[in-house]
């Protein structure tokens, strides 16, 4: 017990660090716990899904910072990305991020596909536009449409939608630590706060979730 105190003290001196306006993230305010978690096999580990979309520009603001805190983390945790299918089962973007991540082509293209739209006002929003993107920055086309066209790949498309309500998620970018708490700049942000301040104030949320969390697993 007072290890779980000491951890959580160190996380809530660098929330308050941020200047955030209250001294220790409030359940309720700058974090929810869900009602159900989602257990997550990832052992002594804290699992950390960032609901991302690549159209959105707070998600495109975030990248940066959140890439930055994944390698701060090191192997305290076990980070993925879910992709939110705004537009449902046919949803261009999540379809191919999906893709690239089956192939391991992720870390070629994530980075150019949010560049192309939210500096180059590409929005590779038809199926075509999205694969003619991809091929173009290294990627063999008939390799990537095998794999868009997968079983496998069209399955996690139908999985990654009956993951929603489980999550509670509703937009992006939305954080789930540990299967069990959520957070997000929406929610940790106050009025006069820049979005850079909401998004490093969320960081500092998620330092203390995973402190939480961890802590729990001991």
């Amino acid at each position: 017990m007072r290890f779980l105190r000491l951890i959580l003290a160190a996380a809530t001196l660098s929330f308050a660090a941020v200047g955030a306006h209250a001294a220790e993230p409030k359940e309720g305010v700058e974090y929810k716990t869900l009602a159900e978690p989602v257990r997550a096999d990832t052992g002594k580990k804290v699992e950390v899904i960032e609901f991302f979309m690549y159209s959105c520009p707070h998600c495109n603001a975030l990248e940066p910072l959140m890439t930055d805190w994944v390698k701060k983390q090191g192997d305290k945790i076990v980070f993925r990305r879910i992709h939110f299918p705004a537009t449902g089962v046919n949803d261009v973007h999540a379809h191919a991020y999906l893709t690239l991540e089956a192939m391991g082509k992720l870390d070629l293209v994530h980075d150019k596909i949010f560049r192309a739209i939210h500096v180059e006002r590409n929005r590779l929003n038809k199926d075509d536009a999205m694969t003619d993107f991809i091929v173009k920055n290294g990627v063999d086309k008939a390799k990537y449409l095998e794999a868009f066209n997968s079983f496998g790949v069209q399955t996690k498309m139908k999985r990654t939608l009956s993951q929603l309500p489980a999550y509670k998620v509703e937009s992006a970018p939305t954080i789930v630590v540990d299967g069990r708490y959520m957070t997000a700049p929406s929610m940790v942000g106050r009025p006069g706060m820049t979005e850079l301040a909401s998004q490093q104030a969320t960081l500092q949320v998620m330092d203390y979730l995973v402190a939480k969390a961890a802590a729990a697993k001991k």
